[in-house]
């Protein structure tokens, strides 16, 4: 029996056992029908054997630097070249699209140079604090993400009521991906993930995974492959979702049966509240605050490690750590290390930040969006 089948037999079982516990509500299943997942218990449960499913990675063919270089010098696809062919048959063999169709699509994308040269320098890495935050802090986006928030009042309070997500969390991410819609993408969707998914060794295998991801959004929403923009790292919409997160986590805001994040703002809205719920924000908790650290601690603590594993509240704070929170001792934290032109900012970071992070991995995006979320909630606009 294949690891697939067995994945599918073993998540039908859990599935039937939802079904039988008291959380799980049977009201839309038929007789020969599986159970809806309606709880965000149910849904954990079943990533959770999802996730570790042992899947082998597929086979992708390997390449020289010789010959890397003339792939990614050139401007058009290689449909000869056998990385391509081992994605056309990936996408027969698991998905079943016509092979003709994957590369008739493929051969009208365009290696853009330029692509691989933003995602070499972003702003997360190429910057410090002190020069990054003036890029999302400006009293312009301030007054711009308020007049947002009066404007699209009634989805932004319906998103806060059903997802427990603050209005002025789910603006400030819209603000910064996309300045509120104003800036949402000027490359095709289809050259970026090709681009980077044949010709950026360093990440190669997530972009492939996306492209992968694209097409199946594609075929899901009705997209026209070839036309769709977005950033250069192929994000979309107002919300710049990915295409695999464009699968799993956008909403129906407006309920209209449809999912589309460039044309309804109920659906961008709820679709960023939504991604933070299923990554674990906490409703009416703390996000971040400002900390002291001894002298002799602040070697230990040069660069800010995204990771919630290592420290709770109480052992930053028997190490030293001199913080303010209303959180539990046992709650998880992580030091939060930024630097000014001139000094070092410290901050603690709790389960909320961390959620913001997996928006946007980077901590100073972050805390550019929990600065302005607070500035947001400040409802006098400037003159």
């Amino acid at each position: 029996m294949s690891s697939h089948k067995t994945t599918l037999i073993f998540l039908s079982s859990i599935l039937c056992l939802i079904a039988c516990t008291p959380t799980a509500s049977k009201a839309n299943a038929g007789p020969d029908e599986t159970p809806a997942i309606q709880t965000v218990q149910d849904k954990k449960l079943v990533k959770k054997v999802l996730d570790n499913t042992i899947v082998k990675d597929y086979p992708w063919p390997t390449e020289s630097e010789e010959e890397l270089a003339i792939y990614a010098a050139a401007e058009s696809l290689d449909l000869e070249r056998p990385l391509i062919k081992a994605f056309v048959n990936k996408m027969v063999t698991e998905h079943g699209f016509e092979a003709k169709y994957i590369t008739d699509v493929l051969a009208q994308s365009v290696n853009k140079h330029s692509i691989l040269k933003a995602i070499s320098r972003p702003a997360e890495k190429s910057k410090e604090w002190f020069e990054y935050r003036p890029i999302f802090l400006t009293e312009k986006r301030i007054n711009k993400g308020k007049e947002f928030i009066q404007t699209h009042a009634l989805a932004l309070q319906s998103a806060e009521d059903t997802y427990g997500v603050p209005k002025e969390v789910i603006t400030a991410i819209i603000g910064v991906e996309t300045f509120y819609g104003k800036i949402t993408g000027k490359y095709k969707v289809l050259d970026a993930l090709v681009t980077l998914g044949f010709n950026y060794p360093p990440r190669a295998n997530f972009f492939r995974k996306e492209l992968e991801e694209f097409f199946l959004l594609s075929r899901e929403e009705g997209f026209d492959t070839t036309t769709v923009l977005g950033s250069y790292a192929g994000a979309m919409g107002n919300a710049q979702f990915i295409s695999s997160s464009y699968r799993n986590w956008t909403a129906d805001g407006d309920g209209d049966g449809k999912r589309d994040l460039w044309n309804s703002w109920p659906d961008a809205i709820h679709s960023v509240a939504n991604y933070f719920s299923d990554h674990n924000w906490a409703r009416k908790q703390e996000v971040i605050t400002k900390a002291k650290l001894p002298d002799d601690l602040k070697n230990s603590f040069e660069k800010t490690k995204v990771n919630l594993k290592e420290h709770t509240i109480g052992s930053l704070q028997d190490l030293g750590v001199i913080f303010k929170t209303s959180l539990n001792r046992q709650d998880p934290a992580l030091v939060v290390v930024m630097q000014q032109e001139k000094n070092t900012d410290y901050y603690v970071g709790f389960n909320n930040f961390y959620t913001i992070t997996r928006y946007n991995r980077s901590p100073m995006y972050a805390l550019a969006v929990h600065q302005l979320s607070q500035e947001l909630s400040k409802t006098t606009i400037n003159p």
